[in-house]
């Protein structure tokens, strides 16, 4: 980074650790970030899971740059026809389930979540939510009420009451849960944990006790849809349908787009006593629709091509020889296990110097994220993978 530009960074931008890793990058396309000095940098990371499809994925560019030439913004979401909205949520009824039928866009992952308690509450009468420990659900203040970790939610009390949390896989527990809640909302793999999956058994569990007791199914999708594990969403996986599902990240192909999906009749609850339930000025902005509409159709038509399970076992196999023998996560959501946060935190610095761009996890810093675009190819996984094996040298 030039020496003003990192100075002027830490002056004039909130800064959110004390340690920012101080990258400037001027440039990005497919797999690879650019810094002013033409340095290039393999993203093992997608901007944490943002850039599925690669950087500047060409089809997306255009259809930003033909939605402009008709019209960026025009009022508060839900009051106007505007086509890039509809075509948008056309694209997603193609590859979800006929149940998953009405779409409110927001701008972010934090967003859809809000949204959904919201629906939740309005639609049961309930006030009640179950989340799982160390899940992660977004940062504003309703996001925050559903995740245990304390050290990231204590200087922000009081948050929401009424929130209870199970263990993942603890189907014990279920059973002793209140039978009046509005909403359980789960991660079937728990990104921030360091990519730790649910079972098939404990998923059924949780979707046969939200049918038999009223209460909402909330699927948090945000990091894993997409195609990230490997199908269009993981509840493909598992068999199983929410009530409502949260998308961002990946959702609007580089530009910020977030969504809570559920019925018809269950969203129309936001419509009425009171009007305008839930409303955002740029919630279903049509840029980010344009965009997104691309990145639901590239992703649906080459999801087979990208040969996510394939690759996979070709990280799990070499980072396994490189001497990292515990590997978490599903398709290209994986997470390397170190021996330390210090150790992690010193093969991430190692590996930055060596042109690879990784990261850690927010409640697991001694994993590496392994979430690269799903156009990244075998000889890019080799290189990463190699990169790897010799910052593990120096720990």
């Amino acid at each position: 980074m030039h020496t003003g530009n990192r100075q002027l960074f830490l002056q004039n931008l909130a800064q959110t650790s004390d340690e920012p890793l101080l990258l400037e990058v001027v440039e990005a396309a497919g797999c690879w970030l650019t810094d002013p000095e033409g340095k290039r940098y393999l993203d093992l990371i997608s901007g944490i899971s943002v850039s599925s499809l690669g950087h500047r994925r060409p089809e997306i560019v255009e259809a930003v740059k033909a939605q402009s030439d008709r019209y960026f913004h025009l009022m508060v979401y839900g009051e106007l026809v505007q086509s890039p909205q509809i075509e948008l949520a056309q694209a997603l009824q193609k590859v979800l389930p006929p149940e998953l039928n009405s779409f409110y866009f927001v701008n972010s992952g934090s967003e859809a979540a809000e949204g959904a308690m919201k629906l939740a509450k309005r639609f049961t009468g309930r006030t009640g939510f179950v989340a799982q420990t160390d899940a992660y659900h977004g940062s504003t203040q309703g996001a925050l009420s559903l995740m245990s970790n304390e050290y990231y939610s204590n200087a922000f009390k009081p948050l929401l009451p009424e929130v209870l949390f199970i263990r993942q896989n603890d189907i014990s527990a279920i059973s002793n849960l209140p039978r009046n809640l509005a909403a359980v909302v789960i991660e079937l793999i728990q990104a921030e944990r360091g990519c730790m999956s649910a079972t098939q058994e404990f998923a059924k569990a949780i979707r046969d006790f939200c049918t038999q007791t009223g209460a909402l199914l909330v699927i948090d999708e945000i990091q894993t849809g997409m195609g990230r594990t490997g199908s269009m969403f993981a509840f493909e996986q598992y068999g199983i349908i929410p009530d409502i599902l949260l998308l961002g990240k990946a959702l609007g192909g580089g530009l910020p787009m977030g969504a809570f999906v559920a019925n018809r009749e269950l969203m129309m609850s936001l419509s009425q006593q009171p009007v305008l339930g839930h409303i955002t000025t740029f919630g279903g902005n049509a840029l980010c629709c344009a965009a997104a509409e691309q990145a639901v159709k590239i992703t649906a038509s080459e999801l087979e091509q990208f040969r996510v399970a394939a690759k996979e076992q070709l990280f799990r196999r070499l980072l396994t020889e490189a001497g990292l023998n515990h590997i978490t996560g599903k398709g290209l959501l994986l997470a390397a296990h170190t021996p330390s946060a210090e150790a992690c935190k010193k093969i991430i610095r190692y590996c930055l110097n060596e042109g690879l761009f990784t990261d850690w996890f927010l409640y697991n810093p001694a994993a590496l994220r392994i979430a690269p675009p799903l156009c990244i190819s075998e000889e890019e996984i080799a290189f990463a993978c190699k990169i790897i094996a010799q910052g593990l040298k120096i720990i």
